[in-house]
């Protein structure tokens, strides 16, 4: 019984070690400069993503989906994401993050809705993909 107790309590020890990571933005990385942003191929996902410029002509409520850097966070859950086009500000909540880390010189995709009623507008983000 005793032999069993301490390779389960051991196991559940190290686990919570590896758990302290809280994700985000870390800024310990330059963002690529913007003309290098569009290399690569990346398949069928070029097809339904828009750029920044796009997004801020869309309507209010519009479903935007953006391919580039988060390349600043002015502290809690905004910050400026920037594509080969210009940048726009974002709100991305924590949970959003679901624990990784992004750095400036990540190419990430955004999801979320455009909302105009804020000036400038903002994309308000539901999925972020690596």
């Amino acid at each position: 019984m005793k032999l069993t107790v301490a390779p389960l309590l051991c196991c559940l020890l190290i686990s919570a070690a590896y758990a302290d990571d809280n994700g985000g933005l870390k800024k310990d990385a330059a963002p690529p400069p913007p003309h290098s942003l569009d290399e690569g191929y990346r398949g069928t996902e070029d097809a339904r993503t828009m750029t920044v410029e796009q997004a801020k002509e869309m309507h209010d409520g519009a479903t935007i989906s953006l391919r580039g850097n988060l390349i600043d966070g002015s502290g809690g859950d905004k910050f400026k994401f920037r594509d080969k086009t210009g940048t726009i500000d974002t709100i991305i909540p924590q949970a959003v993050f679901d624990g990784r880390e992004v750095k400036p010189d990540n190419m990430i995709s955004i999801n979320g809705s455009l909302d105009k009623k804020m000036n400038p507008p903002v994309v308000r983000v539901d999925r972020i993909q690596k």
